[in-house]
């Protein structure tokens, strides 16, 4: 049956009208028609749906709940990384921050800053094309972050189209925003979980995170969830040349934005706001724990560039935690995954900004002596960036006399082995490789979901197999077998095969999640990137000099020596023998390496500002990235290549400054080799 022309117009009609009163009620809070008003809208929209199927379309306000629930989550790459900030907790810090900047830049003037509350919520990303919302992600771990698009499609602050007025939406949008619950709407789900007999959300970060990540988007629906948004990621078809315009951009489009984010010149000024909003927190429906601080310039944040988990241009300037009084009962030592001894302060329990807190760690003997912390003491602690718990002073004046000093024991708590302290660490170790606890949690960390991601090999199963001297080293887990497990507590045939089957499967884990998981001193996930991108094999990374790991971009001389140094182990030798012997992914073969070398854009990083016409920016990127070249978001010392369309941006002129090699479209294909494949 056709469809009538009049019932196209009007379906196309009532969504632009529902669309705008959404944006009305639920960004500006000034909704100009009543519920039952906007509710006739919806019901007739709907109806029409329902009667001509053939006319539901994903971005159809009709289309926020309802999608069945998923199995799992799959895996979202960011196509730029949403890298996390430094966190700066005094005047000082920020001061500094400041003064870093001037210097990196070789200015004396005034900086102009924006400044945004910094949410206590989710980080996401939402990637819209052509104006309408098809994909969003968690932060996940920077680079990869996890699929929640339907999820997302539920929170009624975040529009499924852009609007369209006076400034175009781009092609592509990928935009970053803070998933969030209002106080109130928080307590109000507590006290509904707890009439259900559910445990209750320790705080609202907590509640929203929870809410987000539900495999049945029915419920997501259900919790009230907020999000504002703060920056972009890839921009296909607009140009920015400030933060500040990316914000009010935002609001163009329909983008909600924090309303307490401003424009200041000068850090002085900075301050001065920081103080204000810390004044206004506890006034805010929503948590903030402290405010985000931007240098406002785009092109001055291309030259700052950044390090390998943060901007050099944005600073979190976190608000000082709450705080409380407890009493020191005595205290423990923890053995780590590197052997490092942590002395553990066990205390009376004590509620710390709605968070029971029983233990903080004393991080090493030598800030037990400098604060003087005895077993017995009354002390101050408060929640690090209200999320870490930690001893300020204890109260000197509350001393009985009957509190005792603490000494850091000659040999290890757990295996009894003599502790060793390095001349350059504040740390004492055990160097037992095979002390209990510090297997277990080199097991579980390799096991990790961000490392080898084997499911079910946790915390408890990793001290069921070092308990009954099934694992002496990492290597040994893929020597486990069925009949292995069956005889440990809890494990019958199916789980035993179901884990089996999981460590075989993790032998094909990418290799960067090897280095990382083998629990190198220093060597996270960005790192273990760095190292992967870099030495392509384990070889050349057992093989390398500190010289030579130094000369990689964001790997220090501390980084260096510890890499160096955990390949000369002995022990860690065997270990990565046994890996071998197991069949585990090393990374790639020599000659594919070789091969890879002879890539003609090898080393070579290109910048795209402008369109192309006949070539999309996804594409044109892709060809570069096939060739063994880079592509970067911004220009900067490291670009070889700006590659200038039709209608270039500030980028363009920026390029020109700094010596860039400019193309036009025809000279990036001839470089490409004649071919826009």
């Amino acid at each position: 049956m056709a469809i009538p022309e009049s019932v196209k117009k009007r379906v196309e009609r009532l969504r632009k009208e529902i669309n705008y009163h959404n944006y009305l009620y639920y960004v500006l809070d000034q909704p100009e028609i009543s519920d039952e008003d906007y509710d006739a809208l919806m019901r007739e929209l709907k109806g029409l749906e329902e009667r001509y199927p053939e006319l539901v379309t994903p971005d159809s306000p009709t289309q926020r709940v309802g999608a069945p629930p998923s199995e799992r989550f799959e895996e979202l790459p960011h196509r730029v990384p949403m890298l996390s900030l430094d966190d700066a907790f005094s005047e000082g810090e920020v001061l500094e921050f400041d003064q870093r900047i001037k210097r990196l830049l070789g200015l004396n003037t005034d900086i102009e800053y924006t400044v945004e509350p910094k949410l206590d919520g989710l980080a996401v990303e939402l990637t819209y094309e052509n104006g309408v919302f098809v994909r969003g992600s968690t932060r996940g771990d920077g680079y990869v972050g996890e699929d929640i698009t339907k999820n997302l499609r539920t929170i009624r602050q975040i529009p499924l189209r852009l609007l369209e007025r006076d400034i175009p939406v781009p092609e592509v949008l990928d935009v970053r925003g803070e998933v969030f619950m209002n106080k109130d709407a928080f307590e109000a789900l507590n006290k509904e979980r707890e009439e259900e007999g559910l445990a209750p959300f320790a705080n609202p970060r907590n509640a929203a995170a929870g809410s987000i990540r539900q495999l049945d988007p029915s419920i997501t629906a259900r919790r009230p969830l907020d999000c504002f948004f703060y920056g972009v990621g890839v921009v296909e078809g607009a140009e920015f040349k400030t933060q500040w315009e990316i914000l009010c951009t935002f609001k163009e489009w329909g983008l909600k934005v924090n309303p307490l984010s401003k424009k200041v010149r000068g850090i002085r000024n900075t301050v001065r706001y920081f103080r204000d909003l810390a004044k206004r927190r506890s006034e805010l429906p929503y948590e903030i724990d402290g405010m985000v601080i931007k240098v406002n310039d785009l092109g001055l944040q291309g030259a700052l560039g950044q390090r390998a988990r943060s901007p050099r241009w944005a600073i979190a300037y976190k608000f000082e935690a709450a705080q409380a009084v407890t009493r020191i009962r005595e205290i423990e030592l923890s053995v780590g995954r590197t052997g490092v001894i942590t002395p553990i302060a066990v205390m009376d329990p004590v509620s710390i900004g709605g968070v029971t807190v029983s233990r903080a760690t004393l991080h090493n003997e030598d800030e037990v002596r400098r604060k003087d912390i005895r077993v017995g003491d009354w002390v101050i602690i408060r929640r690090a960036g209200d999320v870490i718990p930690e001893v300020v002073r204890p109260l000197t004046q509350r001393r009985t006399g009957q509190e005792l000093a603490f000494t850091m024991p000659e040999n290890c708590p757990v295996c009894h082995t003599r502790l060793i302290k390095e001349k350059d660490e504040a740390v004492w170790r055990c160097p037992n490789p095979g002390c209990f606890p510090r297997l277990v949690k080199k097991i579980s960390h390799f096991a990790s979901k961000g490392a080898m991601d084997i499911e079910g090999l946790g915390g408890k199963t990793a001290e069921q197999l070092v308990q009954a001297a099934l694992v002496h080293d990492i290597s040994a887990i893929y020597s486990i077998k069925v009949p292995d497990l069956v005889s440990l507590e809890g494990f019958g045939e199916k789980s035993a095969q179901n884990l089996v089957d999981a460590i075989e499967r993790s032998k094909n884990a990418p290799f960067p999640r090897l280095i990382y998981a083998l629990g190198i001193k220093h060597v996270g996930e960005v790192t273990a990137r760095l190292l992967a991108q870099h030495f392509k094999g384990i070889e050349g990374l057992m093989n390398a000099t500190q010289e030579e790991l130094e000369a990689i971009y964001g790997i220090g001389p501390e980084v260096a020596k510890g890499i160096v140094s955990w390949f000369k182990d002995e022990d860690n030798l065997k270990t990565i023998e046994g890996l071998k012997r197991a069949g585990v992914n090393m990374g790639v073969a020599e000659e594919t390496k070789a091969q890879e070398e002879d890539l003609p854009l090898k080393g070579k990083v290109f910048v795209f500002t402008g369109s192309l016409p006949g070539i999309t920016r996804g594409k044109a990127k892709e060809m570069v990235l096939e060739r063994g070249g880079e592509v970067a978001s911004t220009v900067g010392k490291r670009v070889d290549y700006c590659v200038v369309g039709e209608r270039p941006g500030s980028k363009f002129e920026k390029a020109k400054r700094l010596g860039v090699r400019i193309l036009s479209k025809e000279e990036f294909i001839r470089l490409l080799g004649g071919q826009a494949r």
